[in-house]
């Protein structure tokens, strides 16, 4: 198939770039959970769970857009004309949005930062440089420069987390930490747009078509809006309804559960700008094609983390945070592992869905499972962290059955349920053999999760659960890695 190798390539490079971007995360819960009180923890979760709310509003959906309509063109003045226009619709939104939230700072630190107004005004701040640099990097994501796309993006990530690390060990205050990440910010903004200055030089944009892109981009705000919801909103409600210091309990335990979607993520970054082409040629075949194998992919790896997560969270939990964090957060990572398997799976299928330009039944799913998460109100104060992450549960559960339904209705998806059913089988013959291990400690954690990738691998292939062609899949991804 035409490009496959190619897309196999970037699959790797991708991937090897996410998994250091969340590595960075789990890096960081040590740093910062045995560095700090456990409020001050609560304080830099919001201040994330703030930031990628506020810049999914700020960007306009336009970082998507640019994608989508760019990933096929080749003509330079309509490339600068699409990224002006976008740039500077996204540097109005973004300084607009960024001075309400400093205008408001006082109101909204009572509310959500335990009164921490300088936190506040700092996290308004990498909001509006956050939400270019969102912009800057898509653009090498769009013109299909990968390997410049994950140098960036890992760049920015160590670059924050050297200097959140520097601050915390110094024993600065949270004020001065977060700075860290807006300092990080800064620094990749002024490297990254001479680079693009270089490419494509400067014109000043006429704005022509906008609507037409807007209609498309727009409807994407309400998609990363619902996201936010399921995905981060239980954040502020266990943060009003129980106090900042759970938003500490809890995230640790969300974070080792969502680490799963490293195995998505670099789906959702290649194949909105891979299928365009395809798909726009008619050539249906190869678009299939592609969302069989990266939906098989995701699943190999993502159906036995569950389980391993599920036995492991609780020493995985142990060594990475404090053993309070880890008593009261080690039933959230079952929730949330199972909840990123869902919407991983969901995130591929529904390309389909975005590639005919359906984006408004794609935000309509997502909007009717954010309603879900009002639940919080009346779970968080019974059940505590733990209904919490029953509510991101059933959010994405409903995500999952709404996406798979409205797929159908226009698709027909290739999937191989012989191929699921003899990875839950291999993931539970491989869970017999971690808790006959029962690990406690590093070491033991260390060899019980090499023993179960082993085990694991050792049944589904006597299984026959992948065949010869996906072998060889596998083999050029560890060549070209």
């Amino acid at each position: 198939m035409e490009g496959y190798d190619l897309f196999v390539k970037r699959i790797g490079l991708v991937g090897f770039a996410n998994i250091l971007v969340v590595l960075n995360s789990i890096i960081l819960i040590p740093i910062l959970t045995k560095n700090l009180p456990v409020i001050d923890y609560g304080l830099w979760v919001q201040v994330n769970v703030t930031y990628y709310l506020v810049t999914g509003f700020a960007t306009l959906g336009l970082p998507y857009t640019m994608v989508r309509f760019s990933a096929a063109e080749k003509d330079k003045n309509k490339i600068q004309e699409i990224f002006y226009s976008f740039l500077t619709l996204i540097l109005v939104a973004s300084l607009m949005i960024s001075l309400i939230l400093i205008f408001f700072s006082k109101i909204i630190s009572n509310g959500l930062f335990a009164g921490n107004v300088d936190v506040v005004i700092i996290t308004s701040l990498i909001i509006f440089v956050g939400s270019l640099n969102l912009f800057f990097i898509d653009y090498f994501r769009a013109i299909g420069r990968m390997r410049i796309y994950s140098i960036i993006l890992v760049t920015q990530t160590y670059l924050a987390l050297g200097l959140v690390t520097y601050f915390t060990l110094s024993g600065k205050g949270i004020a001065i930490i977060v700075s860290g990440f807006l300092i990080a910010q800064i620094l990749i903004a002024l490297g990254v747009f001479p680079i693009i200055f270089s490419q494509i030089g400067f014109k000043i944009p006429k704005f022509s078509n906008i609507k037409g892109y807007l209609n498309f981009g727009l409807p994407t705000v309400s998609v990363n809006l619902s996201y936010w919801i399921i995905d981060s909103s239980d954040r502020y409600f266990i943060a009003f309804l129980l106090g900042a210091a759970f938003v500490g309990y809890y995230s640790p335990g969300y974070i080792l559960g969502a680490a799963i979607l490293i195995f998505y993520t670099p789906f959702s970054i290649l194949l909105p700008s891979v299928l365009p082409k395809y798909y726009d040629n008619g050539r249906l075949e190869e678009v299939n094609a592609f969302i069989k194998y990266s939906l098989k992919y995701f699943l190999i790896v993502a159906i036995p983390s569950v389980f391993a997560l599920t036995l492991l969270s609780k020493p995985l939990l142990m060594i990475i945070s404090t053993p309070e964090i880890a008593s009261y957060g080690y039933l959230v990572t079952p929730f949330v592992a199972f909840s990123s398997l869902l919407i991983g799976t969901y995130g591929i299928i529904t390309n389909y869905l975005l590639l005919n330009k359906k984006t408004k039944i794609v935000g309509g799913i997502l909007t009717v499972a954010a309603f879900s998460s009002l639940l919080n109100i009346i779970f968080i104060p019974y059940l505590g962290i733990i209904g919490a992450a029953l509510v991101t549960l059933v959010s994405y559960f409903i995500s999952f059955i709404l996406g798979l339904y409205y797929t159908l209705k226009y698709f027909k998806i290739e999937f191989d349920y012989l191929f699921a059913i003899k990875s839950i089988i291999a993931s539970i013959l491989m869970s017999v053999v971690i808790i006959l291990i029962n690990p406690q400690g590093l070491s033991e954690v260390a060899i019980a999760i090499v023993v179960s990738v082993i085990v694991y691998l050792f049944f589904i292939l006597l299984l026959k659960g992948i065949n010869q062609d996906e072998i060889n899949f596998l083999k050029k991804m560890i060549k070209y890695n």
